[in-house]
């Protein structure tokens, strides 16, 4: 084992133990235990419900979905959405997975065997049986999860994409070959919380004897980029010295995919252990709130060219008209990748954007 290597490792078990000892387990309190009956199992789940739900106004809905091997309690303790679900006025829910027979009954959301079983019909029913007992925003619910809750949340974006307007998987990339199982039919708000240097969840995916398990974080976010006719270079921010915001938008100016890149962050949940620059929690929820089953709200969609690459011609908003585009050293140029390309704008407007691969 390389030095660097035994670094990395030594920095994520040391940040994950700290963070151990501070949980507090009172974080749960106001989360109500409930169970549902599903595919010959009783299924638990924790619901929060905020004290300005009346039963007038329906109430958007989100998942949050613990990592493997988890538990609900420990997963609120990490990633406790209810202060946010406060004053923004949205119903969380945790369910708990069920026992994997393929892997000694520990809690997965997808099975080590293929087939074992689909958790994706028990999320369907869990959101009738809610509401059936809330009045929920039916066009509003969202997914997010950590580590194999983030893999959960792909697949329901892929599965059950007809009732998830949006997800935020944290530390997890998307799984290989998704044109083989993901199918999603409306435009679909994607956000990924990635460290760069996660040995559990790796960022350029996980490659093992010749086969592709995990797509990297650059194909992961170019595969929702195509599927919503995003342009396929991204914008990106310098959010701090520690972390990158880089976003995909359509022609007409929505963005519908970003990533918060942790550099050297481990399989953390940024704001709870690892990373402290940004709040996972309130990034999740800035960001799928923006969503509904439409797309996002109030952005009219217009398709890019095929090939998903660059149009001279686009029209941008407010209909200003591309002139050209430049590298750092002013060489006009749109095919350079993994550097800034600035965007330059018949208004006089410059915009900063990249090409990731």
């Amino acid at each position: 084992m390389n030095h660097k290597f035994s670094k990395i490792i030594i920095k994520q078990i040391i940040s994950f133990i700290i963070f151990i000892t501070t949980i507090n387990v009172s974080y749960a309190q106001g989360y109500i235990s409930e169970t549902i009956q599903h595919d010959g199992l009783l299924r638990e789940y924790s619901i929060y419900v905020p004290e300005s739900y009346d039963g007038t106004t329906n109430f958007p809905l989100l998942f949050n979905l613990h990592g493997g091997g988890g538990t609900i309690a420990f997963h609120i303790g990490i990633a406790d959405m209810s202060p946010i679900a406060d004053t923004a006025n949205f119903i969380v829910v945790c369910p708990q997975a069920r026992p994997d027979p393929s892997d000694g009954n520990s809690f997965n959301w997808i099975a080590k065997v293929p087939g074992t079983f689909d958790d994706v019909s028990f999320f369907s029913s869990l959101i009738d049986t809610i509401a059936s007992n809330y009045q929920i925003d039916q066009n509003r619910i969202y997914a997010c999860g950590y580590s194999l809750g983030g893999d959960m949340s792909f697949e329901l974006a892929c599965k059950l994409n007809s009732r998830i307007a949006a997800i935020a998987p944290v530390a997890r990339t998307m799984q290989a070959n998704p044109n083989s199982f993901c199918s999603p039919v409306h435009p679909t708000g994607v956000l990924t919380i990635l460290g760069t240097d996660d040995i559990t969840s790796p960022y350029n995916g996980i490659i093992y004897q010749g086969v592709e398990y995990y797509l990297s974080a650059a194909a992961t976010h170019s595969y929702w980029a195509m599927h919503n006719n995003c342009d396929t270079m991204a914008g990106v921010n310098i959010v701090s010295p520690s972390v990158e915001r880089y976003g995909w938008s359509t022609a007409s100016g929505c963005t519908y995919v970003e990533e918060l890149k942790v550099i050297g962050g481990g399989h953390d949940w940024p704001g709870s252990f690892g990373n402290m620059t940004i709040d996972a929690n309130i990034e999740i929820w800035q960001f799928v709130s923006r969503y509904d089953i439409n797309g996002l709200i109030g952005c009219i969609t217009t398709s890019i060219n095929e090939n998903n690459g660059l149009n001279d011609n686009k029209v941008f908003p407010n209909n200003k008209q591309l002139i050209k585009i430049v590298d750092l050293l002013g060489r006009e140029s749109k095919d350079l990748k993994s550097q800034p390309l600035f965007y330059i704008f018949d208004d006089g407007t410059v915009e900063k954007k990249m090409i990731i691969e």
